[in-house]
């Protein structure tokens, strides 16, 4: 998640993904939860032109995971991806009870579930978003507007009832410019301060294009960063007693 665009969430969620499903023997899913055109179906090679609107749909006769399959694309680490609507045309507002239907089915036939958020707090999927997730990954630009605007995204989700998330949360330092004036280790410290673990990507030439993200095609400082994200994200598989996967 990130109040701010253009910090590489999305590109985040992908490359998050892919390392999970490239290490592990269950299956992975990232789905597109970005009510205003997400892109995440953009980050792996389209199979299906179905969206997380047409699995809603088809909620009632998605009884086992060839159904669920039928609705993503795979990449070639084995990451699964719910892709949203890219018409800009498409308005109709992704609600909270859309969220939750979405993630009954699932919790279903996935082990782990990556969820693209839009930047948006108070849009009508955040509110299911918040309260079904064990970890947040707050995703921040190298830069000081946008540590600024992480830094008050934490602030609203301690506000609003999110304070175990908030100090359990993996803040991502991301670098999307090659060069920077920025001290890093000041923003690192600040963030530690507040959250469990803070993770720095540096900058990347083929994250930069935009496009399919490619584990085979990441310097290896950037797929350490990854690899380092994954082992922070599992670390928080057993924080929440109250869930039952």
């Amino acid at each position: 998640m990130s109040l701010k665009g253009g910090v590489g969430k999305t590109t985040t969620t992908a490359a998050l993904g892919n390392t999970l499903a490239s290490l592990r023997g269950d299956r992975v899913i990232a789905i597109d939860a970005n009510p205003d055109r997400g892109t995440l179906g953009l980050k792996v090679k389209s199979e299906t032109a179905a969206t997380i609107r047409t699995l809603l749909a088809e909620a009632e006769h998605i009884v086992r995971y060839a159904d669920a399959r039928a609705f993503t694309s795979q990449s070639p680490a084995r990451l699964e991806v719910l892709a949203s609507d890219t018409d800009p045309a498409v308005s109709e507002a992704f609600a909270a009870d859309d969220y939750r239907t979405v993630a009954g089915l699932i919790e279903r036939y996935y082990s782990i579930c990556i969820t693209d958020c839009g930047t948006g707090l108070l849009h009508g999927a955040m509110g299911a978003t918040l309260d079904m997730a064990d970890q947040i990954v707050l995703v921040s630009l190298v830069a000081v507007d946008g540590a600024n605007s992480a830094a008050a995204t934490l602030d609203w989700l301690t506000a609003h009832g999110h304070a175990d998330l908030v100090k359990n949360a993996i803040v991502v330092l991301n670098a999307v410019e090659e060069r920077c004036d920025v001290d890093v280790d000041l923003l690192e410290q600040h963030f530690s301060a507040r959250c469990r673990t803070v993770i720095r990507v540096p900058y990347d030439p083929h994250l930069k294009e935009g496009a399919e993200v490619d584990l085979l095609r990441l310097r290896p400082t950037t797929a350490g960063a990854y690899l380092r994200l994954a082992a922070a994200a599992g670390q928080a598989f057993s924080l929440r007693s109250d869930r039952g996967h």
